[in-house]
């Protein structure tokens, strides 16, 4: 399919960049060490899937035979994950620029291609990922660092595909967004199968536990890669280039979903999987990451029938008018990453909500709207044209900024998921660790209680403040709109993590009193009244680059447009401030009542523990004397 794709379209494909050819053993090269590494990256990434989640660890936390036997195949699959990323860095660069492969293996070419373009740097990101991910699956036993190295694989894999072709042009950015689900679906449920037909060679309950976990693996891999493909199809080939040789090809692709969905349905009505099913779909997807190898060497065809504004160029779309009201209000446009996660957050909480009445229990109603009205936040920050402007001016950016880091935090940590998830799943009993015990295995973690620990969350959630808007980061960060989407990803973390140490209704891994709670408020609150300070009485515009590339029409005073960003960031910071004191106050005075009240039960059942205390001290020095 690759070559077939590769020859029949080499001429077209650079003609249309403005690039001359650059020859088959460059064009055809670059396309198989593409489709190489893509498969052993996937390979991978379903390997230690498979050893964390399909293969039951033991009660000690170590993997099964099964578990340990997938990260050594993930291991090797990453060592060939590395080196086709290492053989990709000239070749990407060569082919990228029209030039044999020849002259890009010349160390001087080769660092100015590297420097002038995304996708040569992208093969070097995944370099690293792959290499940390060889050493760490090599040696690891336990579940919570297989669960690690699983994490880095799939980071590692989001480099390449957020830096190729859907990185430019019109709706860029809901197609890089539904590009993240559709890779790490195909992902997760090639690898998975895989490993499955690899590892699983013994019957009985762990086959078909295994089993039982990859079907709904592979429904919910199903959905997401029939919605992200469609996305993506529309936003790159536009009903116009429906008929083209990339429509073709998207044709094909649609079409071996439809066989997967068939296999798919087929099995879950079967109380077992057969071999041959499974190899058929290993068939079927082996097919479908071929055509998606073509499609990435093919250029769409709305980047040539329709060539992009500068707006469209570097936001993915156009921004003519100043933001009102009515606009902000109405003008959406969805994220695709955030927005998504806000909806399944919210789903999830309410089918949490929904198990624990049904079988008698009681949850708050008050964590339940905490928990809907964050998330609620963080889609109107991300998707209404609140959003949509923040990526043009400074202002709105800093309502959005303010908005993820500072008041969606302390709702959704008034929600209490972690708690609600720990009353809410099964517990597993004699049978395999399931969702329940894999959630207390990662708050128990030495990565949690890092995260967690006050220093480093304050630092965090106030110094990248400061590091990102002072140092130039931010600048560099708005032209890409992957850099855009991590920097939002991080507000919401980083003031997760903070307000959830200081009023989270959830036991963190590190239990603080009150007091120390209350002292780790007011340190934080200058450093923030600073940062606003700071930007109200700034001189030069900060990402002056960008903003005056970006060039809007109603947007002629930069520096102006800076002062009301700092002003916003002030006040709409302050004010939660406020707020989480006055909510931490009132837990801590709850808190004091019902430790009275416990002591009243015991001292009125005949019990009183600085009386016992007292006694026991006494019966000691009395022994000592004997």
């Amino acid at each position: 399919m690759v070559v077939v794709v590769v020859v029949a379209a080499a001429g077209d494909v650079y003609a249309a960049l403005g690039n001359p050819s650059p020859g088959p053993l460059t064009s055809l090269g670059t396309s198989l060490l593409r489709l190489v590494a893509d498969a052993a990256g996937v390979v991978c990434v379903g390997a230690l899937a498979f050893a964390a989640f399909l293969s039951p660890p033991g009660k000690s936390g170590k993997l099964s035979a099964d578990g340990y036997a997938a990260t050594r195949t993930a291991a090797g699959a990453a060592v060939v994950w590395a080196l086709a990323a290492a053989v990709l860095v000239p070749f990407d660069a060569a082919d990228a620029s029209g030039r044999p492969v020849s002259e890009a293996f010349h160390l001087t070419n080769l660092l100015v291609l590297v420097d002038a373009m995304e996708e040569p740097k992208a093969w070097l990101c995944v370099l690293a990922a792959a290499l940390v991910v060889a050493v760490g699956a090599w040696c690891t036993l336990s579940w919570r660092s297989t669960v690690l190295w699983l994490g880095i694989a799939a980071v590692g894999l989001l480099p390449r595909a957020v830096a190729g072709h859907v990185s430019v042009g019109q709706w860029h950015d809901l197609a890089t967004n539904s590009l993240v689900w559709h890779v790490i679906a195909a992902a997760l449920w090639t690898g998975t199968l895989v490993a499955l037909l690899f590892h699983v060679r013994r019957s009985g309950p762990v086959r078909e536990v295994a089993l039982q976990r990859y079907r709904r693996l592979a429904t919910g891999c199903l959905v997401v890669l029939a919605v992200s493909g469609l996305v993506d199809g529309l936003a790159l080939a536009r009903p116009a280039g429906l008929f083209s040789g990339y429509g073709l090809l998207l044709g094909a692709k649609v079409a071996i979903t439809a066989v997967l969905a068939v296999l798919i349905a087929a099995a879950r009505r079967r109380t077992g999987t057969g071999r041959a099913a499974l190899v058929a779909e290993v068939v079927a997807l082996a097919g479908a990451m071929g055509v998606s190898a073509g499609l990435a060497h093919l250029v769409p065809p709305a980047f040539v029938a329709d060539p992009a504004t500068v707006g469209e160029t570097v936001l993915g779309y156009d921004l003519p008018d100043p933001p009102t009201f009515a606009r902000l209000l109405l003008d959406w446009r969805p994220d695709l990453l955030l927005g998504v996660l806000a909806v399944l957050a919210v789903v999830a909480y309410a089918l949490g909500v929904r198990r624990l009445r049904k079988r008698g229990d009681a949850w708050p109603r008050g964590r339940t709207w905490a928990w809907t009205c964050g998330w609620a936040t963080v889609l109107i920050a991300t998707s209404s044209g609140v959003g949509k402007y923040s990526s043009g001016t400074f202002s709105m950016h800093m309502v959005t900024h303010m908005t993820l880091a500072m008041l969606a935090p302390v709702l959704l940590v008034l929600g209490g998921p972690i708690t609600l998830a720990l009353r809410a799943l099964p517990v597993a009993g004699d049978g395999p660790a399931g969702p329940r015990e894999w959630l207390v295995a990662l708050l128990h973690s030495r990565f949690a209680r890092l995260v967690a620990h006050p220093l480093v969350a304050a630092v965090v959630f106030v110094g990248s403040y400061y590091a990102l808007y002072f140092s130039g980061l931010f600048g560099e960060a708005m032209l890409y709109h992957w850099a855009h989407q991590l920097m939002n990803l991080h507000f919401v973390v980083s003031g997760y993590v903070f307000f959830w140490l200081v009023i989270g209704v959830d036991r963190p891994p590190r239990t603080m009193p009150h007091l120390a709670r209350l002292g780790m408020m007011f340190a934080v609150m200058p450093f923030h009244a600073f940062f606003g300070v700071i930007l109200m009485n700034k001189q030069t515009v900060i990402a002056e680059t960008f903003y005056r590339y970006l060039s809007l029409p109603w947007m002629p005073d930069l520096l102006t447009d800076q002062r009301l960003g700092g002003g916003i960031a002030w006040a709409t910071g302050e004010l939660p401030m406020i707020v989480v004191v006055v909510a931490l106050l009132v837990q801590w005075g709850r808190h004091d009542d019902r430790e009275a009240a416990r002591l009243d039960r015991r001292f009125d059942q005949g019990e009183d523990d600085d009386f016992s205390a007292y006694n026991a001290m006494l019966a000691e020095l009395a022994a000592r004397r004997r």
